[in-house]
């Protein structure tokens, strides 16, 4: 008979009681004090996702050329200084060149516009630290604070609810409803 190891079902938190859940994880009604919440973030780290790393310069510029019909142009040119007619191929070849410029410029700008609307979305909590309210970059939330979410805010992380009154949630950004 082949050794299986035991498997361990991750906690459900959503079947437990309030209070389950805050002794699971150490916490209290009065959130974490600020020596837990500094141990916990150096434990699981911040509360976001991992980017990718992004390609450099060069690379970007050559992906400029991995397209269907700048592969066609090419050869067209490949064709037509084989023929002998160097001033049309040195148009094509010229076009080609001006057409990855101008998309690795094009695609810089959209890079950079992309950045500056994450660092313009960069969401803040409301928690609970010491029994008082603080606001915090949402990356420094970590497993057992108490997060306070009033109307209009935007939920920053998977919480469980320990309390709700009316509670309502649009949930439009992540299905895609309109």
């Amino acid at each position: 008979m082949p050794f299986t190891a035991p498997t361990q079902e991750p906690p459900t938190w959503h079947a437990m009681d309030a209070e389950q859940v805050q002794a699971a994880l150490g916490a209290s009604a009065t959130g974490l004090t600020q020596q837990q919440a500094i141990e916990r973030l150096a434990q699981h780290g911040p509360n976001r996702l991992a980017t990718a790393p992004r390609p450099g310069g060069l690379r970007r510029f050559a992906g400029q050329f991995h397209n269907l019909l700048i592969y066609t142009l090419l050869v067209a040119g490949a064709v037509t200084v084989w023929l002998g007619d160097h001033l049309d191929a040195a148009v094509i070849f010229g076009v080609v060149l001006i057409n990855a410029v101008i998309g690795f410029i094009q695609e810089g700008k959209a890079e950079r516009a992309l950045e500056a609307v994450h660092a313009m979305l960069a969401s803040h909590a409301m928690v609970l630290r010491d029994g008082e309210r603080h606001e915090i970059d949402a990356a420094g939330l970590v497993p057992g604070d108490v997060v306070l979410v009033e109307s209009g805010t935007r939920v920053p992380a998977v919480l469980r609810l320990l309390s709700a009154k009316n509670l309502r949630i649009d949930e439009a950004a992540l299905t895609g409803e309109s």
